[in-house]
């Protein structure tokens, strides 16, 4: 189920992608399709994380899979993107840097929210 739930995320944000570069090519009715497409492939992600969860144990609870997405996006910021911006060409590096620079405060947003959950009042301030 994972593994399907990760090829319905990507190709949503593959969708998506194909979408913007549709409406910067003057393709406007193309990309709204393929924004169409990119909504129901999220919806199709969605169903299939949330069929994941209905057969979790009762101890995998949200706390726990906050804390697994802190540890992914610490991987990507820590080993996946510095590897990969080695492996590619100057502009490539660049637009991957600014990656990083997004996950690292994804990961701080996602490590508040982590601290939030497990705090006292298990939620955030409105």
């Amino acid at each position: 189920m994972k593994t399907g739930f990760n090829a319905e995320a990507a190709s949503a944000a593959r969708f998506r992608a194909l979408a913007a570069r549709a409406a910067r090519e003057g393709r406007p009715n193309v990309a709204s399709r393929l924004t169409e497409m990119a909504v129901e492939k999220d919806a199709l992600a969605l169903a299939q994380y949330e069929a994941v969860e209905a057969i979790r144990e009762p101890h995998e609870d949200l706390p726990a899979t906050v804390a697994a997405a802190v540890a992914e996006e610490r991987y990507e910021n820590d080993a996946l993107y510095p590897r990969m911006i080695r492996e590619v060409d100057d502009e490539t590096a660049g637009i991957l840097r600014e990656v990083v620079s997004r996950q690292q405060e994804h990961a701080r947003r996602l490590s508040a929210l982590l601290d939030a959950i497990t705090g006292s009042t298990g939620d955030i301030p409105a």
